[in-house]
């Protein structure tokens, strides 16, 4: 046995049994046309996201009407006291209930409110511009809690046993994690045991960063069937009461941010589940939870956009108070170029999310890939402009806003939003684990089209076959990337201004996916492996579609209302100038890089070479505990840290 192998963790998974693991549960079908899909095969279709879709009337007068009421109650909320007691008060989780909240995308029929993503998304916006743990709050208890995937895969008798409840204010958590595992599921050690007379289920395991666990009323967990002679089991989801025998709540964790989210450690011993409580099928927990991911990302657009209409308004207006050597100094260079990333990403911010939502409401698109870049572009950028908000406030944007008000200045808690943004670049999807998810659906033609010449396992034979059937796909579609649009003066010419930003998106879209060729061409079977090289193939996409969405927006508003649509195109055209600079240098870095160096210095560290770097400091962390517990096994022996709010 080798010293590698001798070091393997207890449940070791190898990596091709993992990928199929995650590959199995995969959508492969594309029965719906993709925008974003389009954009990495250079094949910009703009009819797909323009003219941009609207709410209907209904949904509109229905949801302008909750947010009326909805901005009444949170400019009640004290915002200071959820950072300062470290929980959102039982009398505001009472109040969000009271006003339906908690059901705000549960359908009218099951005592929801029923409102579009659009709405939904606004809602979020709202009450994450209160104390972004609101925020978090409510998108786990309906993008990824029980109401989704019920509202999705649920029997009608599962639907209307748990949806009202769910909008009545019962809140509901997703438990998928463990101390283990995390984006590699094949590793679960969570495990949900048939009984003999095929009852119910026995769940035994753990759950790390259960956020809303430590409230939740219900909560969809993620289990291992063991096969058994009715069935081959596998990961399954299950509803399961959160006051149920054996479950214990062991910890409230605590965060560097979002220090009112109700965020726990969940213990299962021997808890008893009956068989209606589970999911759709065995096995399909999985394909379960990977769905409700595809909406459910959208909240986090939501989040990080109200972020970044908050910061601008902080740098607007300090900008103005503040004077440096006789002027303001947002009248400064320096700060005047921040404030202008600040706001130009601000209105893509909320684009990518108008658009995302609007595709998703009409349910005419398929919008996995978008709601992916969404979430991975919106979280990167907002956390950009939090950094540079606390730039620009200087000192005091280091200071937290107790202290400021101490001294009797205004209480701006820049600092705290810079901590509260920053998990959002890891919730849902780290943006490393995104770059992956979006690469394999970016690449997916190419796969398709090469077969055995992207397997490493496939013999020579094979791949010689595979060569002669990609010839034909490529004869086809690389002539499709020599010419287009967007080497068309005139194309595009509605747009006014914007124009020149669509044409180079359709320009950059071929070269994309030229270059994505050369890379499969260069590496095939290995290309998977070239992480780096594909985040950034991914990063372009995002870029593409962030001025996609903010040229669509701008004109959407000037139709709508003229008066601001001056505004809005000046924007978009600073926000897409901007882009175009990250993009142009995103390509140069495909085959201009460091990252062979990277890779051999990241190994020779690993093993220890540069150990020596590392003395002449204290590790505190020293003794204190295994990098990562063991699964529990047993009864909890830890006091249960289950509330009610309610």
């Amino acid at each position: 046995m080798s010293a590698e192998t001798a070091q393997q963790p207890a449940g070791h998974v190898s990596e091709r049994a993992a990928r199929e693991t995650a590959e199995a549960a995969r959508e492969t079908e594309w029965s719906k046309p993709s925008f974003a899909k389009g954009l990495y095969l250079g094949d910009f279709d703009l009819s797909l996201i323009h003219p941009h879709p609207t709410p209907t009337s209904e949904d509109r007068a229905e949801g302008e009407e909750f947010l009326a009421k909805l901005d009444a109650y949170c400019r009640s909320l004290d915002s200071a006291r959820v950072e300062r007691e470290a929980k959102i008060p039982d009398e505001y989780l009472n109040g969000l209930a009271e006003l339906g909240v908690f059901g705000m995308k549960i359908p009218k029929e099951y005592g929801g409110l029923g409102l579009s993503l659009t709405y939904y998304g606004r809602a979020l916006m709202l009450v994450s511009s209160v104390h972004p743990s609101f925020g978090a709050l409510v998108s786990a208890h309906q993008s990824i809690g029980v109401p989704e995937p019920v509202k999705v895969f649920g029997s009608e008798e599962q639907k209307r046993e748990y949806l009202p409840r769910c909008a009545a204010g019962a809140v509901t958590a997703f438990l998928l994690t463990e101390p283990d595992v995390g984006s590699d599921p094949a590793r679960m050690n969570a495990t949900a045991t048939l009984s003999e007379d095929g009852s119910e289920y026995v769940i035994n395991g753990s759950k790390l960063w259960t956020t809303n666990g430590v409230i939740a009323e219900l909560v969809v967990v993620m289990a291992k069937v063991p096969p058994h002679d009715s069935g081959k089991g596998g990961i399954s989801a299950f509803v399961v009461e959160a006051d149920s025998p054996g479950m214990t709540v062991e910890n409230r964790n605590t965060f560097m941010g979002l220090k009112g989210i109700e965020n726990g450690v969940t213990r299962f011993h021997d808890v008893r589940v009956p068989v209606e409580n589970r999911l759709g099928r065995e096995g399909q927990g999985l394909k379960i939870a990977l769905t409700t991911l595809n909406t459910g990302r959208l909240s986090i657009p939501a989040i990080c956009a109200a972020g970044g209409k908050w910061s601008m308004k902080i740098a607007r207006e300090w900008s103005n108070a503040r004077v440096q050597w006789g002027k303001a100094v947002g009248k400064h260079e320096a700060v005047a170029q921040k404030i202008s990333f600040i706001g130009a990403t601000a209105f893509a911010l909320e684009s990518v999310f108008e658009l995302s939502a609007a595709l998703a409401d009409s349910g005419m698109k398929d919008v996995r890939i978008e709601a992916a870049l969404a979430k991975l572009w919106s979280s990167e950028m907002a956390y950009r402009v939090a950094d540079e908000l606390v730039q620009v406030r200087g000192g005091r944007g280091y200071e937290t806003a107790a202290s400021l008000a101490a001294r009797g200045e205004r209480a701006v808690p820049a600092e705290q939003l810079l901590r509260d943004l920053r998990i959002n670049r890891i919730f849902e999807g780290s943006t490393e684990i995104m770059h992956l998810l979006i690469a394999r659906e970016a690449v997916d033609a190419h796969l398709k089209a090469a077969g055995d010449l992207a397997s490493p396992e496939a013999d020579l034979s094979a791949k010689l076959k595979a060569a002669a059937g990609a010839s034909g796909f490529y004869g086809r579609w690389l002539p499709q990337l020599v010419t287009g649009a967007g080497m068309d003066p005139r194309s595009y010419g509605d747009f006014g201004k914007l124009a020149r930003h669509l044409r180079f998106v359709e320009r950059a879209s071929r070269r994309l996916a030229r270059n994505t060729f050369m890379g499969m061409g260069r590496w095939q079977a290995k290309l998977e492996q070239r992480q780096v090289f594909l985040g950034r193939i991914v990063d372009i996409g995002a870029e593409l579609f962030a001025m996609s969405a903010a040229c669509t927006h701008a004109d959407l508003i000037n139709q709508q209302d003229p008066a601001r649509g001056k505004d809005a195109y000046e924007l978009a055209d600073t926000f897409c100038d901007q882009s175009r600079m990250r993009i142009r240098q995103l390509f140069t870095e495909l085959w201009r890089n460091t990252d062979t160096a990277d890779r051999k210095l990241s190994r020779s560290i690993l093993e220890g070479n540069s150990n020596w770097l590392e003395e002449g400091i204290v590790d505190p962390s020293e003794g204190t505990g295994p990098w990562i517990t063991e699964p529990p096994t047993g009864p909890s022996n830890k006091e249960n840290l289950h509330r009610k709010y309610r």
